[in-house]
């Protein structure tokens, strides 16, 4: 017997802060990646949330009405019915929604919260989940619980599992202590990995955008990554590091990092601040916007913006104009640090190599030298940090064609030609 699709209603409050409607749409499509169809959206306006109900009584009664009239016309039960709210709820207005309803009730943080759980591949990845979802709901108990026990599962219930909800706050804070320490321990791991590719002087270039964007297809084009690309949104949740050339010869590794998203809470940012921080160090920040989607301007600054608060607003950054086979009637500048492209035909691809390698800061400096023999010793350094391209032995010495890393750059340039 299959599984019946979740319906979801989605409720919405327009205050004048954002754009109400786009942020519906977004939530429905965050609906849809979590596997329920849309069958009805609700949005009100209002100076500000009722504090029972976020929505008036009387809006309240026009989805409680839907959720009946549904269930009569399609003969299902309300516990396939989801009601999501494009805002955070508190535990009360929870409980007070549910039983008016008499619908599950999730807001928009759990729904991402979900689809991060689904998402997850690398033990870390779930750590960070469970992490976040353990935190967020920690204070929601009250409200949760009751429909938790009643529902058994569902979109909103995924990571942990129900049992651990409906334990004590002790036993909670317990094990969000337990995994606290468990991400501690993997962070010292990753600072250590961090550590090493600066020693070698490899430098990092992090690919950072909207979730949707084309990220993940971008690196699998550049790469052959092999990374999960789909058309939904935070198909990549774990970050994902490949190894390039550069046309100069110099060797960077491109991380993919998880999609932002607008109005993404502070505390979901910090659970996979782990994720997003390989763009705060990276020498060069890729951001890929979607040129094809008419809200691509107000995403980049979204993505801008969180990028400033992670502390990356000092990195060199090459903004990557994506999709633009799907834009052609649309001129989009380029100039030094623009591109355009499209990831999934290639197109662009060689000039996006240029400009990368334009932008990236100096580590290294491609040279050509000439080497005494009584210094010929120096080459066997040069392979070691470095990369020789050609090497040519003369009557008095040794003539290369390397590419030089910082540290050595003063002292070859000695023997430069």
């Amino acid at each position: 017997m299959t599984e019946k699709q979740t319906q979801a209603i989605l409720a919405g409050i327009d205050t004048g802060e954002y754009d109400a409607e786009s942020s519906m749409d977004e939530l429905e499509e965050l609906a849809q990646t979590a596997g329920a169809e849309t069958i009805a959206r609700v949005i009100q306006k209002r100076p500000s949330a009722d504090a029972a109900t976020v929505l008036g009584e009387g809006k309240i009664e026009e989805i409680s009405g839907l959720c009946a009239s549904f269930n009569e016309n399609n003969e299902e039960s309300t516990e396939n019915i989801l009601l999501i709210f494009d805002c955070e709820l508190s535990a009360s207005q929870i409980r007070n929604i549910e039983e008016i309803t008499k619908v599950r009730v999730i807001d928009r943080t759990m729904l991402i919260l979900d689809i991060f759980a689904g998402r997850a591949v690398s033990s870390e990845g779930k750590l960070q989940v469970e992490l976040a979802q353990l935190k967020y709901r920690l204070p929601r108990l009250i409200g949760l619980g009751t429909s938790l026990s009643r529902l058994g599962g569902g979109i909103g219930t995924r990571g942990p599992g129900e049992t651990q909800l409906e334990t004590d706050r002790r036993h909670i804070r317990r094990r969000i202590e337990k995994l606290t320490e468990q991400l501690k321990e993997l962070e010292t791991r990753r600072n250590f990995s961090r550590s090493r590719r600066k020693k070698d002087n490899v430098r990092t270039v992090a690919i950072v955008g909207y979730t949707n964007a084309g990220k993940s297809t971008l690196l699998n084009s550049l790469t052959n990554a092999g990374v999960l690309a789909e058309d939904k949104l935070f198909a990549t949740l774990d970050p994902v590091s490949r190894k390039i050339t550069l046309p100069d010869g110099r060797n960077i590794v491109i991380i993919d990092t998880v999609g932002l998203i607008r109005r993404l809470p502070h505390h979901l940012i910090q659970a996979f601040k782990s994720t997003l921080e390989e763009a705060a160090n990276a020498a060069l920040i890729l951001h890929v916007q979607d040129i094809s989607d008419p809200e691509h301007e107000e995403k980049s600054k979204t993505t801008s913006v969180i990028l400033n608060e992670l502390g990356a607003g000092e990195i060199p950054v090459v903004n990557i104009l994506n999709k633009c086979d799907l834009a052609e009637d649309y001129h989009f500048p380029e100039n030094n640090n623009t591109v355009r492209i499209s990831a999934k035909t290639g197109q662009g691809f060689i000039r996006l190599s240029e400009v990368i390698t334009a932008n990236l800061p100096d580590s290294s400096k491609r040279m050509n030298l000439f080497l005494p023999f009584e210094r010929a010793g120096l080459a066997a350094k040069i392979r070691q940090n470095g990369k020789i391209f050609t090497e040519e032995y003369t009557e008095s010495g040794l003539k290369l064609d390397a590419l030089i890393e910082e540290k050595l750059i003063k002292e070859m340039s000695d023997y430069l030609i």
